[in-house]
C-alpha cells in the first residue's frame, strides 16, 4: 500500500511541476530537479521523508519502501 500512495504522489507532483513550468515559470523546474535528488538519495541510504510522512499518517508498510521502487 505504501508503495501506491508514494508513486501517486511523486506521479503527481511531477506532473503539477510540469504544468507549472509551462504556464507559470521555467523556475519550477527546480522542483522537478528536488524530486529527482529526493529519489537518488533514497535509493542509496534506503532513507525516504516521504515514507516517514506516510507511515506517520497510518499508511500501512505491505510492499517494499519507496527506496525500493
Amino acid at each position: 500500500m505504501l508503495n501506491k500512495y508514494f508513486r501517486v504522489i511523486v506521479g503527481v507532483m511531477v506532473l503539477l511541476m510540469v504544468a507549472l513550468t509551462y504556464y507559470v515559470s521555467v523556475n519550477w523546474l527546480w522542483f522537478g530537479v528536488f524530486i529527482g535528488l529526493n529519489l537518488i538519495q533514497s535509493a542509496f541510504t534506503k532513507w525516504c521523508l516521504l515514507e516517514t510522512i506516510l507511515v506517520k499518517l497510518g499508511v500501512k508498510k505491505e510492499g517494499g519502501s519507496c527506496s525500493s521502487c
